[in-house]
């Protein structure tokens, strides 16, 4: 079998290394069948940028908090804090948006990929992405040639997602998208909670919805890694659910942090 691309998209104050280690086990499970392409997001996020985006939530600004201990403000770009773009307090701005879509057209112009996997913040752009390969005419710096400069994907997957509001986000999103999108969802997120991940749901014309007993991660225990397995394999075949096979047991979120969904 062919090795399918996918674009990995971490979330808010994490980066394309950290992502890539609280993923370890899924991208041992796949082998050779997946090559996980983890990308940078373009703003390094400062201290100021952090407490901004906390400002009017109970959460803490500190990255061992955020569930990114391994990120830093200092002198290692490899651990930067990074997001898709920034906001107010009040969430009703994305400022930075439009260098993260032209910094993943560069990826898209240069290679294929079958499908696009986000997390939290990530999670959004991924779907953003998506939705945006639907109808790159709203967004005409994405054109390359008059065109898209990709097909739109075979897949997405939104772990912790959520829809961003600004004009630009409305204008990509409204009044819905059609690729095929897994949802992954946690019972017990208290970062992106169910009232939010229903913005993204409900404009997803084509959806698969998956909840698991944890709370803001991307699972991993070992049904969850057999089930993404399978569905990155054949992601619109008749894959069961992962939750059938683990009602009865405790969640885990170890493997992956927690991290503001902004």
């Amino acid at each position: 079998m062919a090795t399918k691309k996918v674009l990995m998209l971490h979330g808010y104050a994490q980066n394309a290394t950290i992502f890539s280690k609280r993923l370890g086990a899924l991208r041992k499970a796949c082998g050779k069948d997946v090559d996980f392409v983890f990308v940078d997001a373009p703003h390094v996020l400062t201290p100021a940028d952090l407490a901004e985006a906390f400002r009017s939530t109970n959460e803490s600004s500190s990255l061992d908090d955020l569930g990114a201990p391994e990120a830093t403000t200092e002198a290692d770009p490899a651990l930067a804090p990074r997001g898709w773009w920034n906001v107010d307090a009040a969430r009703t701005k994305t400022v930075g948006l439009e260098d993260s879509i032209m910094l993943l057209r560069d990826y898209l112009i240069k290679d294929t990929y079958e499908g696009i996997f986000g997390f939290s913040q990530g999670a959004a752009m991924a779907a953003l992405m998506a939705a945006l390969l639907e109808k790159p005419e709203v967004f005409p710096p994405l054109l390359v040639d008059g065109k898209a400069p990709h097909p739109p994907f075979k897949f997405c997957i939104a772990a912790a997602g959520f829809r961003p509001k600004s004009p630009l986000c409305d204008s990509i999103f409204l009044p819905s998208y059609s690729t095929p999108t897994l949802h992954i969802l946690g019972r017990t997120d208290v970062i992106v909670v169910e009232e939010r991940s229903k913005t993204l749901v409900d404009v997803c014309s084509n959806k698969r919805v998956e909840w698991h007993d944890g709370g803001h991660f991307v699972p991993s225990k070992a049904n969850w890694r057999n089930f993404l397995k399978a569905y990155l394999k054949d992601p619109t075949g008749d894959v069961p659910s992962p939750s059938t096979a683990s009602a009865s047991q405790p969640a885990s979120g170890t493997a992956t942090p927690v991290t503001p969904a902004l």
